[in-house]
């Protein structure tokens, strides 16, 4: 296929409109790139490369035929990049690129082109790191299942090891199996390592399933056997093995093990009835009819509607901050029968929530079982700052999850109050929280909802403005949870009216 110069220039033009209107989202992506849980997405453009170069013989027998029909993708591309433009949401913006690229592709290549990509491209997503309440939700729930079966190993060694959450108590000393030495940083490239193989498989598409799915598992089991690899050589080299570069060998075994189960796994399947066959190449693919190239206009369109998005989101302020009403360090300490004492969060855990104001108080009385009560405000939730919700970091600690639901509140401040309720329990200890989420007049409870009105609000109020309410009690000996429940409901009637005070409404 020859390509004019002209379309040398389109493709200038069109790299500078999306570098430029996709800039914040593309120095996002390089900054979580150094992240040591994203490195492997640097090595996916070079996988898209070899992708593409294996096609080489069948992409060089395609004519090019212009279509129309590619630019029904710029809809959800731009609706895409809206979304995550004023809801927050960076991924949203990965998928919004993404999708213009294949757009433009779709446009002046043709179906056949990426139908003939359509893997390379599939796999090019990799580069993206997932959302952040994936990622955290996902690898929580695996490193908790990692914990207990490395756990589990190292009992039937007859090595004494109790699991408290990601803590391993082994009684000299304690594991905590945190985010960075989890090995699950490993379970995205691990996938990927099965659709690769997957991919060039010759086999039917169930087989290709099984193969892509067990790499979860496998993940899974190769850093529960890491763990307890660590914990038994921790008697005898103490804190080396855990640190340094016997922490780095140790998290690679994940993947070498994967990859050392994934081989034998192909060979095995290959051996299953239903092999599929080979297949006669189409002869669509060297056809030599004439190709179609796009058009002036044709190639103009999508430029244009890049640039007619450009200036709207450059012309219009969409992001107006509220400021807060009154400072939350004045919330009142004294509350009805309630005395409060104003506690200071570490500065690690401020620097990493990135909210606007906080506060947080431990309210008790006289004869009271106290209550831990926390609001942090954002003025702004611009991408990369919003707000965490507490159902990511509450089994972290050791918590695990007895009841969660919602539930209303009624006699609040005059209304009714919906609100998000847990019951979270480790040895020794049981807690009871509500939560929930008041976002400009709306109270809210999930993470979805959160981001839809937040696109909705920045889009027709110039606001995005919110705050997490979060109310914790424990448990105490032989308690029942009807009491820590009347004890909750009974500070959520008297903080909420002050509430009101501090947080803007949906008229501020």
């Amino acid at each position: 296929m020859k390509i004019q110069p002209k379309y040398f220039v389109f493709a200038v033009v069109y790299l500078g409109l999306m570098g430029y209107l996709y800039q914040d989202a593309l120095s996002f992506l390089t900054r979580t790139m150094g992240n040591p849980n994203t490195s492997y997405t640097y090595l996916v453009p070079l996988v898209v490369a070899y992708l593409v170069w294996d096609q080489r013989q069948r992409l060089s027998g395609l004519k090019a035929n212009a279509s129309w029909y590619g630019l029904v993708l710029m809809i959800p591309a731009l609706g895409l990049y809206w979304l995550g433009e004023l809801g927050g949401e960076f991924f949203s913006l990965y998928l919004s690129l993404w999708l213009t690229l294949v757009c433009l592709l779709w446009v002046h290549l043709g179906w056949q082109w990426i139908r003939a990509l359509s893997f390379p491209l599939f796999i090019s997503l990799f580069v993206f790191p997932p959302p952040a309440f994936v990622i955290n939700n996902l690898s929580l729930r695996l490193k908790l299942i990692s914990s207990e079966l490395g756990v589990g190993m190292m009992q039937a060694m007859n090595m004494t090891a109790y699991r408290e959450g990601n803590v391993i108590d082994l009684g000299f000393t304690s594991l905590q199996v945190v985010d960075a030495c989890s090995g699950l940083r490993y379970l995205f490239p691990v996938i990927l390592l099965g659709l690769i193989l997957a991919y060039f498989f010759k086999g039917p598409l169930w087989k290709k399933a099984i193969l892509v799915l067990s790499s979860i598992p496998l993940v899974v089991l190769s850093n529960g056997i890491r763990i307890a690899g660590t914990g038994f050589l921790y008697q005898f080299f103490g804190s080396a093995v855990a640190e340094g570069f016997f922490h780095d060998l140790a998290g690679m075994f994940t993947f070498g093990f994967a990859l050392a189960c994934l081989l034998p796994e192909m060979w095995l399947l290959s051996r299953l009835p239903g092999q599929k066959k080979e297949q006669p190449e189409s002869r669509s693919s060297t056809s030599t009819a004439p190709g179609r190239s796009p058009g002036i206009l044709q190639s103009a369109v999508p430029a244009c509607l890049l640039v007619i998005t450009l200036v709207i989101s450059q012309s219009v302020d969409f992001r107006e901050k509220t400021p807060i009403v009154q400072p939350l360090s004045q919330f009142p300490l004294e509350v009805g029968p309630w005395t409060g004492k104003r506690q200071a969060m570490e500065q690690k855990f401020v620097d990493a929530l990135s909210f606007s104001d906080y506060t947080m108080i431990d309210y008790s009385g006289p004869g009271r079982v106290p209550v831990n009560f926390y609001v942090a405000y954002y003025a702004s939730q611009r991408k990369g700052n919003s707000i965490h919700s507490p159902e990511s970091c509450l089994p972290g600690g050791g918590w695990q999850l007895q009841e969660s639901g919602r539930m209303t509140l009624v006699d609040v401040d005059g209304g009714e109050l919906n609100l998000n309720r847990a019951l979270i329990e480790k040895p020794g200890a049981r807690q009871l929280t509500y939560y929930w989420f008041p976002q400009r007049g709306r109270v809210l409870n999930s993470l979805i909802e959160l981001k839809l009105f937040t696109f909705w609000d920045a889009l027709i109020h110039q606001r995005t403005d919110g705050a997490l309410v979060r109310f914790v009690t424990p448990l105490s000996s032989g308690e029942s949870v009807a009491t820590a429940d009347k004890r909750l409901q009974e500070l959520v009637r008297e903080l909420v009216p002050e509430l009101s005070k501090f947080l803007p409404g949906e008229d501020a």
